[in-house]
């Protein structure tokens, strides 16, 4: 032997299963920021061409302007810091823990002259030997993927995807692939090399450097012995808590900050179910169209749904806040003029500030707007209603409506609004205005009815608008035969070519197909890092079985580490997710869409809760079964 560097290939053929974890995080780390960084850049040239053929001519200055490439190189940066800082905590826990179970080596080492210093440069050349074979393939898996996904974009979505570069190379997601990769491993293998360098040459006869520390009495009737042994190891040394519990923390975070992009292709790219394949309104603007129109419709070829909408604008109107007094054109009083100055005192003086201030915000007039029960239905089907709404009491001739809303409007539910000689209640309300394009109320009420309440109240029977949904084997010649039916006076609107369904779930499946990457090594790692921990204390196992604790004692007190590990890294990664959350939807959603407003997303961290949740229960089995499998005196020798 040359030297003792040539322990280190030795070392990783011998410990080849032990590192395969350590090299899938180094891929996955590497592939993930190769793959963001590039599909950034792809973006940025597809947006750079279609800069040139609009103006003809692009400066970088016009470029950095731009407000998609601004966003996709800050978000993306973003992530990639995220990443890198998973990737870390990930391998350093992976190395913290190998260096653990080979106490003895180095102490070993230590007795035959190896000095602290060598020590740290074996275990951090030892961790960049995996670079060697992880960094090359998480390069060529990223550059793969987005070809792959330049490709899919391109050829199955189209649309504004159709100039995005195929099998393009990002120099930028490659050098910084290879940066991460290196980086990572060299920043994760610190706090271990420090670690190895501290054991003491005794370790090579005793195996272990760890203090049995005193552990604290603890009363059968609160916690199980074996359970407080459990929480007891995954206090007792505090990087490595910091490590496991940080890794599966930043696992959350990671998973909620990937969850902001699904909000923000939604609100770039609103999908409905009810998004018709062709409008036919009225010329004139007024609800002219033939009410029998629809019916004739929806016996033609080609034909999936229709339905229709009425409307009628600046409609008369004043509002309650449910006191039973009704404000209209700019005064408090009561649209019964029979009603004596003494019911408004008597308003006055019954509601409180902030309802006299709701008020006198209430609009004097609204406009209607007619849902056919499908349409209806199709709001709660997308998520536009607030929580309260009840769409149950819209339906048929009733005497609900939702109202449009925006964070300014003064209306609630609950609130009740007379039109005519009739009186509506607000049902529920609409989470912003879908009829403006900046999705704001601009102060104006938007009342939604069903198509029998609207008739009753107006009297009108025609349509000003109706909607219709194709089969997937329409043909232009369908087209050509309803138009025709729809007859002159109307507007013929086909909006095929501008649907951006594809757009939406090319971007929905991409992100998902992160969030699952990183729910994957999330998994592993939990996996992979309990294992380890249990293999680092295997002698002391052995030496619990020896007198006399049985294998549900053991998986019992694995458990309670594992879930010690888990419950922590769930209150730190909410702790820390929920507000960077909030930071990523003000940045990319709440700062271009005025209505948007972000609410904690509930069924994103409930679902990677319980994965880790999930995962860290998996994660005991294994280990647990090895060590009840072994034997007594196997386990008390095991090196």
């Amino acid at each position: 032997m040359k030297s003792y560097l040539s322990l280190i290939p030795i070392s990783a053929r011998t410990r080849r299963r032990q590192s395969r974890m350590t090299l899938l995080c180094i891929i996955f780390s590497v592939f993930l920021v190769t793959s963001i960084i590039s599909m950034a850049e792809m973006g940025i040239k597809m947006e750079r061409n279609r800069l040139l053929q609009k103006h003809g001519s692009l400066s970088l200055q016009e470029l950095a302007d731009s407000a998609m490439g601004q966003s996709l190189l800050l978000t993306a940066g973003v992530l990639c810091l995220l990443i890198l800082a998973a990737g870390v905590l990930m391998i350093s826990g992976s190395i913290n823990s190998s260096v653990a179970q080979r106490t003895q080596f180095f102490g070993m080492m230590r007795c035959i002259g190896m000095s602290s210093r060598q020590i740290r440069r074996f275990v951090r050349l030892e961790a960049l030997s995996w670079c060697r074979t992880a960094v090359p393939a998480g390069l060529a898996l990223g550059i793969l993927t987005t070809w792959a996904l330049c490709a899919a974009l391109r050829f199955l979505v189209g649309e504004e995807f159709s100039r995005i570069p195929l099998f393009g190379v990002s120099l930028s997601g490659i050098i910084s692939g290879i940066l991460v990769g290196v980086i990572t491993v060299l920043i994760a293998a610190g706090a271990p090399a420090r670690r190895a360098a501290k054991v003491p040459p005794a370790a090579a006869v005793s195996g272990s450097t760890e203090q049995t520390d005193a552990i604290p009495r603890l009363s059968s009737r609160i916690v199980r012995i074996e359970t407080a042994l459990g929480i007891h190891h995954a206090l007792s040394s505090g990087k490595n808590l910091i490590l496991l519990t940080g890794s599966f923390a930043l696992s959350i975070i990671l998973f909620l900050s990937f969850s902001v992009l699904i909000d923000f292709a939604g609100h770039l790219m609103p999908q409905s179910a009810a998004a018709s394949d062709i409008d036919i309104s009225s010329a004139d603007g007024e609800a002219s169209i033939d009410p029998q129109l629809p019916e004739t419709l929806r016996g033609m070829d080609g034909v999936r749904r229709v339905y229709g909408r009425r409307s009628r604008f600046d409609v008369p109107a004043s509002m309650s806040d449910g006191a039973n007094t009704f404000r209209d054109a700019g005064a408090f009083r009561d649209t019964d003029s029979s009603h004596s100055s003494r019911d408004t005192d008597a308003f006055r003086a019954a509601d409180s500030a902030d309802s006299t201030l709701r008020n006198a915000l209430f609009p004097d007039s609204a406009d209607l707007i007619s849902f056919d029960d499908f349409d209806l239905a199709c709001l709660k089907k997308d998520g536009m209603l607030k929580r309260g709404s009840d769409l149950a009491e819209v339906y048929g001739n009733s005497t609900q409506a939702l109202a449009t809303w925006d964070p300014d409007s003064p209306w609630e539910i609950g609130d009740t609004v007379r039109i005519g000689g009739e009186t509506l209640t607000i049902a529920g309300l609409l989470k912003y205005d879908p009829f403006t394009d900046d999705g704001l109320t601009g102060g104006r009420l938007t009342l939604i009815t069903s198509k029998e309440t609207f008739t009753r109240l107006t009297g009108v029977t025609g349509y000003s608008l109706i909607m219709l949904q194709l089969t997937a084997d329409a043909t232009d010649e369908d087209i050509a035969a309803l138009k025709s039916a729809a007859g002159e006076g109307v507007v013929f609107s086909d909006n095929r070519q501008q649907s951006t369904s594809g757009t939406w779930f090319a971007f929905v499946a991409f992100v998902y197909g992160f969030l699952g990457i990183i729910a994957l090594v999330t998994m592993l790692n939990i996996i992979n890092s309990i294992s380890m921990s249990v293999s680092a204390r295997i002698r002391l196992y052995g030496a619990m079985r020896a007198v006399g604790m049985d294998g549900r004692q053991l998986t019992r007190m694995i458990a309670a580490e594992a879930f010690t590990y888990a419950f922590l890294g769930c209150i730190a990664g909410c702790a820390l997710g929920l507000p960077l959350s909030k930071m990523l939807y003000d940045f990319l959603i709440a700062s271009h869409f005025a209505y948007a407003v972000w609410t904690p997303p509930a069924g994103a961290l409930l679902v990677i809760v319980l994965f880790v949740l999930l995962s860290a229960a998996a994660a005991v089995h294994a280990p647990a079964r090895r060590i009840r499998s072994m034997s007594v005196t196997e386990t008390v020798n095991e090196l």
